[in-house]
């Protein structure tokens, strides 16, 4: 599907291509200085980009094979949540390094009992002069144990309701107090983590927004974090998209099946409609509007439309699923995947696709915000 994007002679693409040209293989710093790593961010950060401008941008970074730092929760949840309740002071100390890569950020949010029902988190901090005090757990912690900086919500006034009390914070990783232990998954990887505070103290200047007013900066956060998890690439928005799959069974000479064939018509459907969504809940946030209930419709479809792809991606590849790191195709006697995607991206994207629809927000909470919030049904009785 095509979007009517400008061509060839287009200034915005020639200045794009130009700048390329000077910087065929720029640092995370010059993607940065340059807009390139966040377009749609107001400058100097981006360049306030329009949906338009920002396809046009990652074309052109695609077609010079140059890849953004990558930094996720950062760029994805931290970074838009200081743009919008961070001080001058805290957006020029953490937002350069940020979208540079220079430093990896994670998310200190849910808890072995708040998770779903992320209000009732019980770990606490406690002032104490020109420092807080944390004490607590966090898990399901992405990025943990390589992070620099996380976002931390922390309860400030325990006798308070349970969606008052709660300030943000940006801790420091390195903080003495902090413990990381890794969670294993099932692709014999880890990417997630438990986190403990032993009387972890953090500076005040490191509050982010008003004191116990951090739910409302985790909604923002968290409006963010449905779009960030809903990129292009099917895994949270990495890794290989519908069309990639697409494009692998092309080159094998096309679908093995009628059925495998229908299937794989509906995953690039619904990767379309996705890039669509998408592109509507950028221009709400160049419109000034925090991302709302659309970003939980988009991630609900997104999540499932992931594990889509990486089902479709293992069955074509049919008995040769069984090996670890064969793609799709490669059992036909195909070419080998792109070095972009090689087979055990593919592997470990079918190993990994059943936390899709749990991380972030399930399947079910994403439902229920599109109905309460969207269709104006009654609140969930079992939620009551």
């Amino acid at each position: 599907m095509e979007l009517g994007l400008p061509g060839d002679d287009d200034p915005g693409r020639r200045a794009v291509r130009r700048w390329l040209d000077e910087h065929p293989r720029p640092t995370g710093r010059e993607l940065a200085e340059a807009g390139y790593v966040a377009p749609h961010w107001p400058r100097p950060w981006g360049l306030a980009a329009d949906p338009v401008t920002q396809l046009v941008i990652d074309e052109e970074l695609r077609r010079a094979g140059v890849r953004r730092p990558v930094n996720p929760i950062g760029v994805g949840w931290a970074g838009p949540t200081l743009l919008y309740a961070g001080t001058e002071a805290q957006q020029d100390r953490w937002l350069w390094p940020m979208l540079s890569g220079e430093e990896l950020w994670c998310q200190l949010f849910s808890e072995p009992g708040a998770g779903s029902d992320l209000a009732s988190l019980t770990t606490r901090a406690v002032a104490d002069g020109e420092e807080w005090v944390v004490s607590g757990q966090k898990v399901w912690t992405t990025f943990a144990h390589t992070a620099s900086f996380g976002i931390l919500l922390a309860r400030t006034d325990p006798g308070a309701p349970k969606h008052r009390g709660i300030s943000y914070f940006v801790c420091p990783m390195d903080a003495p107090g902090i413990e990381v232990r890794p969670l294993v998954d099932m692709t014999g990887a880890h990417a997630f983590n438990e986190v403990f505070f032993d009387e972890v103290r953090i500076p005040a200047d490191h509050l982010v927004g008003g004191v116990h007013g951090g739910w409302e900066l985790a909604k923002v956060t968290l409006g963010n974090e449905r779009v960030s998890l809903s990129g292009e690439g099917s895994l949270w928005g990495n890794g290989p998209t519908a069309a990639d799959l697409v494009d692998l069974v092309r080159a094998a000479g096309g679908a093995p099946t009628p059925e495998l064939r229908h299937r794989l018509v509906d995953v690039w459907v619904e990767g379309e409609i996705l890039r669509v969504l998408r592109l509507r809940t950028v221009s709400a946030v160049l419109a000034g509007r925090v991302p709302g209930p659309e970003a939980s419709v988009r991630k609900a479809i997104a999540d499932a439309h992931g594990q889509h792809v990486m089902n479709l991606g293992r069955d074509l590849a049919g008995p040769y699923a069984m090996l670890a790191a064969t793609g799709p195709t490669e059992g036909w006697g195909a070419p080998a995947p792109a070095p972009e995607w090689p087979g055990s991206t593919w592997a470990n994207g079918f190993l990994f696709s059943p936390a899709l629809t749990v991380g972030g927000g399930t399947a079910e909470v994403q439902r229920n915000i599109v109905a309460e919030r969207v269709l104006g049904l009654p609140r969930d009785p079992g939620l009551a």
